[in-house]
């Protein structure tokens, strides 16, 4: 039978040690993890812990900044620095935002897809010095994300939203199965979600993904 030349590369059974600081920061990581956002003063503060509580990475930026620049830090301390997100289009729907590592080098970016996400949220991740889309991710239900934006603003019942909508996405390689999924989950006063792994991904795939899935929920906030 012949190989499929467009098949994703097979990943050994056990992984090489970890050697960059990225990799070495996520060894060990227990999904799921979870992603909390919460809105204090002027500031935006995210969070994402792994299964057994552990900080993978956290950010706190002002509101206003948040889409320009971003700083990732190790944790809540911020006194190393994982990674930096930046955009040079900040006004263009199609606006693409690069990750670089703590010594400037390339991870990946991420991408609207246009008018495509106007309706049903729809981006996707490249890898460093890659035009070509390696993962899209797409949202499953948008009819969770509408009603959850539309009674969001109603008082009273906008605080019963987050229990009721649980807008999820995915991301997969191309035209092939879900490798991370990510699910609003219950919560008041903040945004909560839930990053579920379900395939085989590098250390610095498996970042991409994560700062992409941070960069949709924000963008998608502030589309409402």
């Amino acid at each position: 039978m012949t190989d499929n030349p467009y098949a994703p590369p097979a990943f050994p059974a056990t992984l090489p040690p970890a050697t960059d600081d990225i990799s070495r920061h996520l060894a060990g990581l227990q999904y799921p993890l979870q992603l909390s956002f919460k809105i204090l003063a002027l500031a935006t503060q995210a969070t994402v812990t792994d299964a057994n509580g552990r900080t993978v990475f956290y950010t706190k930026q002002k509101i206003f900044k948040f889409k320009e620049h971003v700083e990732i830090f190790t944790d809540a301390t911020r006194a190393t620095r994982l990674a930096e997100i930046k955009t040079n289009k900040v006004i263009d729907w199609s606006a693409r935002y690069f990750f670089t590592d703590s010594q400037g080098q390339a991870i990946g970016s991420v991408g609207r897809r246009g008018w495509r996400s106007l309706w049903k949220a729809h981006y996707e991740t490249f890898n460093p010095g890659d035009d070509t889309p390696d993962f899209s991710l797409r949202e499953e239900n948008p009819w969770s994300k509408v009603f959850d934006s539309l009674l969001g603003e109603i008082p009273i019942i906008g605080l019963l939203t987050g229990y009721l909508f649980h807008p999820r996405y995915r991301a997969s390689r191309i035209d092939a199965p879900a490798v991370m999924h990510l699910t609003k989950k219950p919560a008041f006063f903040e945004g909560r979600f839930l990053i579920e792994k379900c395939g085989d991904l590098t250390p610095r795939e498996e970042l991409n993904l994560m700062l992409s899935f941070l960069m949709l929920v924000l963008l998608e906030r502030r589309r409402g």
